[in-house]
């Protein structure tokens, strides 16, 4: 069993953001990016070949990041309207070619795909998250690899581990103290990528960081503990759920090749 998953949105407006630059007219451009998902999407199931497969789509306009931080993602530019209303023709594409689309009224879509790929990890059953958002590096391990269509790149446990110079485990806490701007998410004041790299080899978490004696520590190590509510904030925001109820069996989502539902 393999299981691919479609992280739509981040493939679509992708997708979309080339085609209205090269269209002046909207319907074009959605026409375009039809045609361009298509043969994305039978690029991929001709690569992988899985067993199973579905697209997941971000339903929930709110989830428990927001409670948490109302300011959660308010950088982001909304969904061109004319991308937003043509989604549904787009879910009509992908379940054409035999993938269901997944979506929830209470859960981001990025934590449907982390318990989908997390849930088969644990029975040893391999995963391709298709996407360009490093925040899934976090899931990364022998079962589980990230995608990236538009570069034609695999990221992998040591890749990953390789470009972070951290371990896949120390990731969560790592963007925790960074911060992750796209997502307006704040870190620790003063605290950047090679501090924040320096900190974590030294003490190995944020739990350790905050346990720590405050004599005697570096400077970066003190805005850690004056800012413990902010990191401990964040961690919880980066930090993707694994335990998000499906209401679904996994063989709902098998691919058959012979499919042809359009």
């Amino acid at each position: 069993m393999q299981l691919l998953i479609l992280d739509a949105l981040n493939l679509i407006r992708r997708l979309y953001a080339v085609h209205e630059q090269r269209h002046t007219d909207s319907q074009a451009a959605l026409a375009a990016t039809s045609a361009s998902l298509i043969h994305a999407a039978r690029r991929l199931l001709h690569q992988f070949k899985p067993s199973h497969v579905v697209a997941v789509f971000d339903g929930a306009p709110q989830g428990f990041r927001h409670h948490l931080y109302p300011e959660y993602k308010a950088n982001r530019s909304p969904m061109p309207e004319p991308l937003a209303n043509y989604l549904t023709q787009l879910q009509q594409d992908l379940w054409g070619l035999g993938i269901d689309a997944l979506l929830s009224d209470t859960d981001e879509a990025d934590d449907l795909i982390a318990t989908l790929a997390y849930t088969l990890s644990q029975h040893n059953k391999p995963s391709v998250i298709v996407s360009t958002d490093q925040g899934f590096c976090q899931l990364l391990n022998t079962n589980i690899q990230l995608w990236d269509h538009f570069k034609q790149q695999a990221l992998t446990q040591p890749l990953a581990e390789q470009r972070f110079q951290l371990s896949v485990s120390q990731l969560v806490d790592y963007w925790a103290l960074t911060g992750v701007s796209g997502s307006n998410i704040k870190g620790v004041p003063g605290i950047g990528a090679k501090r924040a790299l320096a900190l974590l080899h030294q003490a190995g978490s944020l739990d350790a960081l905050l346990s720590a004696h405050p004599a005697s520590l570096s400077k970066a190590h003190q805005a850690v503990l004056v800012h413990r509510e902010q990191a401990l904030l964040a961690r919880q925001l980066v930090k993707l759920a694994t335990d998000v109820e499906l209401g679904f069996n996994l063989q709902d989502l098998r691919y058959h090749t012979s499919t042809n539902r359009s």
